[in-house]
């Protein structure tokens, strides 16, 4: 078991839930501007379809509704570049999560379901 499978498992078992990473070579949403120094960082998981694995992954404040806001990314380009957010991807549909230093918080919301 890698490193980033146990704390993805430990995530997850911190909620309750049981894991569901995504496949890492299916794409996820990553705003086009990401960048780990832009605090907060933030992540939700609709459900999966069509290639994708539902997460779409932003720095910053806002999440803009512009179409072209994310760009597709890899699962496997995250787990790479961005191991302190590719953590949280095993999270079911449904979940969100919300970090910055010093500062973690993972919560459920139901209306990411309904797409």
């Amino acid at each position: 078991m890698t490193e980033l499978q146990k704390a993805q498992i430990a995530v997850c078992k911190k909620q309750g839930v049981s894991p569901d990473p995504p496949n890492p070579y299916l794409k996820l949403g990553i705003s086009r501007h990401f960048s780990l120094t832009d605090i907060p960082i933030n992540g939700l998981r609709h459900p999966a379809e069509e290639g994708t694995c539902g997460w779409f992954i932003w720095s910053g404040e806002e999440l803009l509704a512009d179409i072209d806001f994310f760009d597709p990314f890899h699962v496997k380009h995250v787990e790479d570049h961005y191991p302190e957010v590719a953590k949280y991807l095993a999270l079911p549909a449904g979940w969100r999560f919300l970090i910055a230093p010093n500062y973690e918080d993972t919560w459920f919301d139901e209306a990411l379901l309904d797409i």
